[in-house]
């Protein structure tokens, strides 16, 4: 992983400070009571990149680690690798995540009136900033306020929901525009950059940036023939690939590199040792897997437990507590590669994907195998020589179909560790890796599909509420999201 130079000690005065809000108003998705209405773009990017990721490592944690079974908790009430969710698991992220569209819709906007040095790069970044996060709202919940988002200091507090087909047809556009932007703005100038602490400034790391995100949008959706998705995808690696750069090696990858200095602090700076790992352990399926193909991330990960690394079963019935074994690293609390936000593996196995289904031309297994590669370079590691021969991981050109998409996700569910809730997102798109739930498990042994709406939207924007379950069906966690409806 890069080294990143970031001088940015106004962003350290600007988070001393400010405070979280911890306000349950329906408003916050609205408006951001932290944001000054005079903040200039720069302002805004480094305190709004920093609490994005800061949440997404939270939540990983918490909830997508729990239901894609890569660690398991000990204590019997907490219930996600059960498949059981509780509505007010809903309200964190659907906050959070609408309370810094209120700031990055505001660097675009103070952007676009100051009209100073940079400000059309600013605009770019907004651009896929915004994308992004309101990719992670709709792949969570489904419809949600786009169009409409963000508007209550204008009065609309109870804005319509968009159905997901127009969320990501608005974000494919966003995606586009900012590309535009960043291709003709060019890099910040001079102190500018210290305020960007994930690229510097450069415009041309931001479009790739862009560009790799547009792709794992586009496969997503590329099940919906009216998203027009294969096309894009075809013309964005073959038609006019100069026109849309993507990561071209894991040095490019969008890693937030949060840890232990002041200002860019890891979620988990303040954990104590047993707050990270105590009430935990690695699962079965995570270990087993590693252990399969003597993969050199496992010391870096896990603990050793009994002189083996070994994990526990998820899903395990109320009252059968196992005994932990193997648990995470301590110091993955602050390890700066747990920051990323999206990488050149996933980016590889994304067009390992699309080559095997025939969207576009060459090798999967190329990819497939440059993504293994890339995946152990984002923690530093070299891949050992016989790596790709070795059980398990040797790609088969007799294998079908389902398992080369198999191969492929099991090596994409390890790149994916801790970014947001990506894993969960392409187990529900795919059906892969195989997960085996267990025993205990809730819910029928399925899977869930979404989260359902916080309690407080309910209450307060029935309405629109209402017409969005009227569409897309119940409230709960088993409604399919647009895209992970079969045509």
């Amino acid at each position: 992983m890069k080294t990143k130079n970031i001088f940015i000690a106004s962003f350290a005065l600007l988070l001393g400070l400010m405070t979280f809000s911890c306000t349950e108003d329906f408003v916050d998705m609205n408006t951001n009571p932290n944001a000054s209405t005079a903040a200039n773009p720069e302002s805004l990017l480094a305190p709004t990149l920093h609490d994005l990721v800061w949440r997404n490592q939270n939540r990983a944690m918490r909830l997508n680690n729990e239901i894609m079974q890569v660690h398991v908790t000990t204590v019997d009430s907490r219930e996600f690798h059960r498949y059981f969710i509780r509505p007010t698991e809903s309200d964190y992220m659907w906050r959070n995540w609408y309370v810094q569209l209120t700031d990055i819709k505001d660097m675009y906007a103070k952007a676009e009136e100051s009209k100073l040095a940079g400000f059309e790069t600013f605009k770019g970044i907004s651009l896929v900033l915004e994308a992004w996060t309101f990719s992670m709202l709709t792949d969570m919940f489904g419809d949600i306020p786009y169009s409409e988002a963000n508007q209550g200091k204008n009065g609309n507090v109870t804005p319509k929901f968009d159905p997901q087909r127009d969320v990501y047809l608005g974000l494919f556009e966003k995606l586009e525009e900012a590309n535009t932007l960043l291709t003709s703005s060019g890099d910040l100038p001079g102190a500018l950059t210290e305020y960007d602490p994930l690229y510097a400034g450069n415009a041309l790391l931001w479009r790739k940036f862009g560009n790799s995100l547009y792709l794992r949008l586009l496969l997503r959706a590329s099940g919906k023939s009216e998203s027009n998705a294969i096309s894009k995808i075809q013309q964005i690696t073959e038609s006019t690939p100069a026109a849309y750069p993507v990561f071209s090696n894991a040095l490019e990858s969008a890693i937030l590199p949060v840890g232990n200095t002041q200002p860019l602090t890891s979620a988990f700076f303040n954990f104590r040792d047993f707050d990270f790992n105590g009430d935990k352990g690695y699962s079965e399926f995570f270990i087993n897997n590693l252990n399969s193909w003597q993969d050199p991330r496992l010391p870096i990960w896990a603990t050793i437990s009994s002189g083996i690394y070994a994990g526990i079963p998820s899903g395990w019935s109320s009252g059968q507590i196992p005994e932990r074994q193997s648990t995470l690293q301590v110091g993955l609390k602050t390890d700066p590669r747990l920051g990323n936000i999206m990488n050149h593996a996933e980016l590889q196995f994304i067009l390992a994907e699309a080559s095997l289904k025939g969207f576009i031309g060459g090798d999967p297994k190329a990819y497939y195998e440059t993504g293994i590669e890339s995946a152990l370079a984002h923690w530093d590691l070299e891949m050992p020589e016989d790596l790709l021969e070795r059980p398990f991981i040797s790609w088969d050109e007799n294998w079908d179909f389902d398992q080369k998409m198999e191969a492929i996700h099991m090596q994409k569910y390890f790149a994916l560790f801790f970014t947001d809730f990506q894993q969960w997102h392409e187990y529900k798109r795919t059906g892969h890796p195989s997960l085996i739930p267990g025993e205990g498990t809730l819910n029928g042994g399925r899977m869930p599909s979404r989260f359902g709406y916080p309690i407080n939207v309910q209450a307060l924007n029935a309405k629109n509420y209402n017409e969005a379950i009227q569409r897309m069906g119940p409230d709960n966690i088993n409604t399919k999201v647009w895209w992970n409806i079969e045509e």
